[in-house]
């Protein structure tokens, strides 16, 4: 029996030991991953389309995702949202810049059930004029409340900014879009990145090879016979764009560069840089601009990453009398970690983070999964995070001062401030 008055001892992490899902072809370029290694009857499926923001005019692809289960020549929307609460299911539906998902959270005795109703729906979805109009009501009463809000005008400012290379990516809704919204637009773009624009699958749940197999089945009509190319040279604007809005008592901070995705050799290296620089509680942003200033609650900073490229981000909203201040203290932090070395004892709080943080995040078989499909769409398998592992025992102070001088000076930065 153990003793309850001794401490456990301290072991540090040195490898993970991951569990990959298994893969099955659907197709030569579309591939099916299962997770089988769930200790409950819980499941969840993940479908990814070719029909993100990039691949269609304005609106066009979020509209079209968003009108996915609106109906069909035999079931009305209400209908199929019954369908599926009455099956216990959870739906999540979005779409990003080069991509869109549709997930459903259900009983694993369920999904199949779901499943093909998620997919009558989508099949045979027919874009009835008055769910047109509902929808593009709603979002644009959305669009006009979040549009006096700084941080929804930061966001698109920067974005503008951000990807000022590739209009696709910086795509901004404007409200005339709401009203130029057009049936024949959205079945042909449904036609060709839904019907033929499926490029990926993931299952997760404790189900057979034999019921997995059986759901392949279900996808054949959908798959995609090609994947469209993703830019992997988008270039940002550097520069200061300060905007003032009449009323704001706030001013939203976004301030970036594009940088690089987990192909890049420099990323897991750069990634523990970011945690010191703002992307823990402890971190140097917050403690300069939180704790010590007391200009906002919260300011961060994070890497993103897209298909072939990647960018760098900090972001936080202050009172508008001191967003100057805020930009110099920014600057400030950035130079910092330019000119002075690291030290120790703060270094080796952040690898315990770091590490503690990668631990939690493989707790269990969704939570893997995840993990796995962040890793997948690089091209990288699970060993990446153990490559990860060695790179956050092994990165030192010179280091980050290397990676610091290389990637964030100010002047490389695109900074946009509203309020």
């Amino acid at each position: 029996m153990p003793n309850r008055n001794l401490q456990p001892e301290l072991v540090a992490i040195d490898a993970i030991d991951f569990v990959a899902p298994k893969k099955y072809d659907l197709s030569p370029t579309v591939p099916l991953y299962h997770m089988k290694e769930v200790q409950n009857e819980t499941s969840r499926f993940d479908l990814y389309f070719d029909a993100g923001n990039c691949r269609g005019e304005k609106g066009t692809p979020g509209f079209t995702n968003g009108l996915l289960l609106s109906g069909t020549p035999t079931k009305t929307s209400v209908q199929i949202q019954e369908e599926i609460n009455s099956l216990g299911g959870f739906l999540e539906s979005g779409v990003s810049v080069e991509n869109a998902t549709v997930s459903m959270y259900c009983l694993r005795e369920n999904l199949k059930s779901i499943l093909n109703t998620i997919l009558d729906a989508i099949k045979h979805v027919d874009f009835k004029e008055d769910e047109i109009k509902e929808l593009c009501a709603d979002r644009k009463q959305k669009w006009r409340i979040n549009q006096e809000k700084v941080a929804t005008r930061a966001q698109q400012e920067f974005r503008s900014k951000l990807f000022s290379s590739n209009d696709r990516y910086a795509i901004t809704l404007e409200e005339k879009d709401f009203d130029n919204v057009q049936q024949s637009d959205l079945k042909e773009f449904h036609e060709k990145f839904y019907l033929q624009g499926l490029t990926k699958v993931v299952i997760v749940g404790n189900f057979e090879e034999e019921t997995i197999l059986e759901i392949a089945e279900y996808f054949n009509q959908f798959l995609a016979s090609e994947i469209g190319d993703f830019d992997p040279n988008v270039l940002h604007e550097p520069g200061i764009q300060k905007i003032d809005k009449e009323g704001a008592l706030q001013t939203a901070i976004r301030a970036g560069r594009m940088l690089f995705n987990k192909n890049h050799p420099d990323y897991l290296d750069f990634l523990f840089v970011n945690t010191i620089l703002g992307d823990y509680f402890g971190s140097r942003l917050m403690a300069n601009i939180r704790e010590d200033k007391g200009y906002t609650y919260g300011i961060g900073s994070m890497v993103a990453e897209l298909d072939g490229t990647g960018y760098f981000l900090m972001a936080t909203e202050v009172g508008k009398e001191v967003r100057d201040e805020t930009l110099k203290e920014i600057q400030f932090e950035l130079t910092r970690l330019q000119t002075e070395l690291v030290p120790e004892d703060e270094m080796q709080l952040v690898r315990n983070y770091v590490l503690g943080q990668l631990l939690k995040s493989a707790d269990g078989a969704y939570a893997m999964t995840d993990l796995f499909l962040s890793a997948e769409l690089h091209g990288k398998t699970l060993d990446f995070y153990n490559d990860a592992i060695k790179s956050i025992h092994g990165i030192t102070p010179e280091r980050v001062q290397e990676l610091a001088k290389k990637y964030l000076k100010w002047e490389y930065m695109a900074v946009v401030a509203v309020g």
